[in-house]
């Protein structure tokens, strides 16, 4: 007999364009070369590389710099969103030789203040959907201005944001409905009662099910483990 937990470890597994993120990789080490080499056991169709704090961009920068043969078939770069000093422009100057090499470099809309700053990412400029612990960037409303001022930014769609903002899932189908067209990729995890990631279950997917089913010709970059531990 086939368990729920299998069955929804299936689910996800198969889609075609799965990968995960280098964000639950790290172990609190910088080896870039091993978190891709455990990244391939999830799948070789996409990555999420993420220096997710600032301190962490100088490594990810100097070994894409390094040309790596790198077997994927989607490649995101996850842009700072936590110890943030350098301005905007100086961030930006950094990300910008990423442009044409990775198919989306991923921004918080909190983290964004001077949005003409980023115009020089072009289409490359992935603006993610935020959860109920930024004052920002969680709906459909809030994300419109970023993507009005920035008409060729893409969006990376969080479906555990999404949830938690509104469990009913309204407000997820409205980004999707409003802003569906510019879907580069989406971010797949369930939330903690801290919101922080953690793995699905088969009650989670089955809730995500609806968002999920709207998102099938794109990239699904896991944010935690496959499987519940």
């Amino acid at each position: 007999m086939v368990t729920s937990t299998t069955q929804h470890v299936s689910a996800l597994a198969a889609h075609p364009r799965l990968g995960c993120s280098t964000g639950f990789l790290r172990d609190g080490g910088d080896d870039w070369t091993d978190m891709v080499t455990r990244a391939r056991a999830t799948s070789t169709e996409a990555i999420e590389l993420a220096a997710l704090s600032e301190r962490e961009l100088p490594g990810l920068l100097a070994f894409l710099g390094s040309s790596p043969a790198l077997p994927f078939r989607f490649l995101s770069v996850h842009a700072p969103s936590k110890h943030r000093e350098l301005p905007e422009a100086e961030l930006v100057a950094l990300l910008e030789p990423l442009v044409g090499r990775v198919e989306a470099i991923v921004v918080h809309p909190d983290t964004m203040q001077d949005l003409g700053a980023w115009i020089p990412l072009g289409r490359t400029l992935t603006v993610e959907n935020m959860d109920l612990r930024k004052p920002t960037g969680r709906t459909a409303d809030e994300l419109a201005p970023i993507l009005a001022t920035l008409p060729q930014a893409q969006l990376c769609f969080d479906v555990a944001h999404a949830a938690q903002v509104d469990p009913t899932l309204a407000a997820g189908h409205e980004i999707l409905d409003r802003f569906g067209s510019r879907l580069r990729h989406v971010h797949v995890s369930a939330l903690d009662e801290r919101g922080k990631h953690r793995p699905t279950t088969a009650a989670d997917e089955a809730h995500l099910a609806p968002l999920l089913d709207r998102c099938r010709d794109v990239p699904w970059i896991l944010e935690a483990p496959l499987r519940p531990v």
